[in-house]
């Protein structure tokens, strides 16, 4: 557990993508702000009040969904509360990784920090003492539809809180109550309405979001420095990647991607230059193969002419997410909403996942086309026609050898998964639960396949840079060769510590799995030292 962070304080506001991870994946503490407790408290009071006076409010002494209609005695209501999670602990399916689960877990201590859920302090505190103490309730993957939330993986967060079910803690699964006991805490038991406040919400497929736009964010950016790469291994021109075309046009993702092309490639000497082609042209030493590259670098095909253009919408697309997704972070989104200072008790819907699922969705659009322009890339460089000498398959030995013909077949089929899982998933909604919930946001589904998306993307964007390092070695640039560009050098360097120049054919799973991992990683600093650490424009 990393213990090296300040720990991130909870407030109900502010939190970011940037402190999830750090929560999520570096194991960062968490505390709580001072107003929280106040916050909290006040709401609590106000319901117990409500109850005192005999007021009907959902979920607290009524049934739930469609079950609203039956009332529940004041002696079953905290009962009530702990059945709820119990009948929901019907997940199915592969479980989440635990940077999911962490997610959500500091997503739902943060919502409940609003005062708005009538949660009990002791309730919430117990839930950042889990997250402190990295007890990862083991969660399944399907069951969600998130209408009334995450509802079925959240009640596997939740009853972790009363000792049940399974988790995984110091690298075991375990019991909960085992978990609990060796980190001395005890089992809670739930109040009214707290169990409804746990698991009423839009917490992990928030989680699920927030994680992948910041994964997809680093892969777009290494995808716009295998471009780069490209530029070099294919000698092209980087007339494209000019300031001011970009600023005719006028859109900040656009403006971007050229930007950072023109950092990669900065110094580089493979690149060609079409004003010496053009005087060349215009002088008496006119030449065929002038001709031929003047037309050549002119008509550069769309995929490095257009890269500013194609993938600048995805930039764009990835900024606008962000905002989403942490204006959803650092909502209040259970029901009903118990707000003490208007006195009032609302019966609303602010657990519908629309806004995530709307955003999950386009994000499986952004890394379907991130897959096709990776192909893309590939298919030129081994092919001859387009490659500008470089041989078929970038094969040392064309024929006795097969190169990278593999390579590329396995690329192909990981962007045509990604193209299949690209559809909407908000669009296939089902009425469902006695037709209270008849229209269901599927932003858990939304955000699950573009998870796995993230890592198809990822493979394929190892293997691009695999043979993109491939051929910049047939071109006879060695590391630290000054006539590489300063990013594009970088990122050869990187790569090359890990996988050599393929000079016969031999197995590449494992060059693949390695450079993968250093993409998941985020090993690659040129991302870093020549792009900054996000997205810089803004909208």
């Amino acid at each position: 557990m990393d213990t090296h962070q300040d720990p991130i304080t909870i407030s109900g506001q502010g939190l970011t993508i940037e402190h999830l991870v750090a929560v999520a994946r570096q194991k960062a503490q968490i505390d709580f702000d001072s107003i929280v407790r106040g916050a909290v408290e006040s709401s609590r009071n106000f319901l117990d009040q409500m109850l005192d006076q005999e007021e009907v409010i959902y979920g607290v002494n009524t049934g739930y969904g469609g079950n609203v209609r039956f009332l529940i005695p004041p002696a079953e209501v905290n009962k009530h509360q702990e059945n709820l999670l119990r009948i929901l602990c019907c997940g199915t399916g592969v479980t989440f990784p635990s940077d999911v689960v962490r997610g959500s877990i500091l997503l739902r201590a943060n919502a409940l920090s609003k005062g708005y859920s009538a949660i009990r302090m002791s309730t919430l505190s117990r839930l950042g003492e889990l997250l402190n103490s990295d007890i990862v309730p083991i969660v399944p993957r399907y069951g969600s539809v998130g209408a009334s939330g995450d509802l079925i993986p959240s009640a596997y967060i939740a009853r972790a809180l009363l000792g049940e079910g399974m988790v995984w803690f110091q690298g075991q699964e375990v019991k909960a109550s085992e978990a609990l006991r060796q980190v001395g805490l005890s089992p809670i038991e739930l109040k009214a309405k707290e169990g409804l406040a746990l698991v009423n919400g839009t917490s992990v497929m928030t989680s699920v979001a927030a994680l992948a736009v910041h994964d997809v964010e680093y892969l777009a950016k290494l995808c716009v420095a295998a471009v780069a790469l490209c530029a070099e291994s294919l000698q092209a021109t980087t007339d494209p990647f000019e300031e001011s075309i970009h600023k005719v046009k006028n859109h900040p993702g656009q403006l971007e991607v050229a930007r950072l092309l023109r950092d990669f490639t900065e110094g580089s000497e493979f690149i060609l230059e079409l004003e010496s082609l053009r005087e060349e042209l215009r002088g008496d030493h006119q030449t065929v193969d002038a001709a031929y590259e003047l037309e050549e670098a002119i008509q550069n095909p769309y995929s490095l002419r257009c890269a500013p253009q194609g993938l600048g919408p995805i930039f764009d697309s990835l900024a606008f997410g962000k905002e989403v997704i942490e204006r959803e972070m650092n909502s209040v989104n259970d029901n009903p909403l118990v707000d003490p200072h208007f006195r009032r008790v609302y019966h609303t819907g602010n657990f519908y996942g629309g806004h995530i699922a709307r955003v999950m969705d386009g994000m499986k659009l952004d890394l379907a086309n991130l897959a096709n322009w990776i192909n893309a890339l590939m298919a030129m460089i081994v092919d001859p026609r387009f490659s500008n000498g470089l041989p078929p398959n970038l094969s040392v030995k064309p024929g006795l050898s097969s190169g990278f013909k593999g390579m590329q077949l396995c690329l192909t089929s990981l962007t045509c998964a990604c193209r299949q899982m690209a559809g909407p998933s908000s669009i296939h909604t089902l009425p469902t639960e006695q037709y209270n919930q008849d229209i269901v946001s599927l932003g858990l589904h939304a955000g699950t396949t573009a998870m796995e998306m993230v890592r198809l993307t990822r493979d394929a964007t190892a293997i691009l840079l695999i043979a993109l390092c491939q051929c910049i070695d047939l071109r006879h640039a060695k590391s630290g060769d000054a006539r590489m560009g300063k990013g594009t050098q970088r990122i050869y360097e990187r790569i090359r510590k890990q996988i050599g120049f393929l000079d016969s054919d031999r197995p590449m799973d494992r060059d693949i799995g390695q450079v993968s991992e250093a993409i998941q990683q985020r090993s690659f600093d040129a991302l870093d030292k020549f792009s900054g650490m996000g997205m810089e424009f803004s909208l």
